[in-house]
């Protein structure tokens, strides 16, 4: 008859190697969610110029859809409308755009970190969700609550606890 090892041990086992099994995805995550912090900024960005052709004679407030991304436009001219990040002639449809964009595997990495339920893999952002949510939870099982490392662990957890309400109702 196999002996039955207590809640504590296995919380303590599957806390370990899920760690391990997400550590890569964890550190894409940190990374990308770092870099996201700048996404108001040029930062790691390179500049990159490209011509699209589009239907002729799109009015202003078209271009946006067309171009598929955000357009500002500064001001028109005859055929051609300035946009703050390139131009468009009417009269060809031909559309030259500056764009920054991240190098291409922290876009992806982005990308990833802002998946919604739109995108394929979607349910990975959700298993990820909830396997931190167990980290939560599982780190509780690591020291017998009698221990003085888990008492200080509360005290810890009382003080990360405090510091997120302020962050949330003070800090924005």
């Amino acid at each position: 008859m196999a002996v039955r090892k207590p809640l504590s041990t296995n919380m303590r086992i599957w806390h370990r190697y899920l760690g391990y099994f997400l550590a890569g995805i964890m550190a894409v995550y940190a990374i990308s969610g770092i870099i996201m912090i700048f996404r108001d900024t040029d930062f790691l960005k390179k500049e990159q110029k490209i011509t699209k052709m589009v239907k002729p004679n799109a009015e202003p407030g078209d271009l946006g859809p067309l171009l598929k991304m955000r357009t500002e436009v500064v001001k028109t001219e005859g055929n051609i409308i300035y946009l703050k990040n390139g131009t468009y002639d009417k009269s060809t449809g031909k559309a030259e755009l500056t764009i920054k964009e991240l190098p291409f595997l922290l876009h992806k990495m982005e990308d990833m970190h802002k998946a919604t339920s739109k995108k394929p893999l979607f349910f990975l952002n959700i298993f990820f969700g909830l396997s931190l949510l167990f980290f939560v939870v599982s780190s509780f099982w690591m020291f017998l609550p009698k221990t003085t490392i888990f008492k200080k662990g509360l005290y810890f957890t009382i003080a990360g606890i405090i510091l997120t309400l302020i962050v949330l109702f003070v800090g924005n």
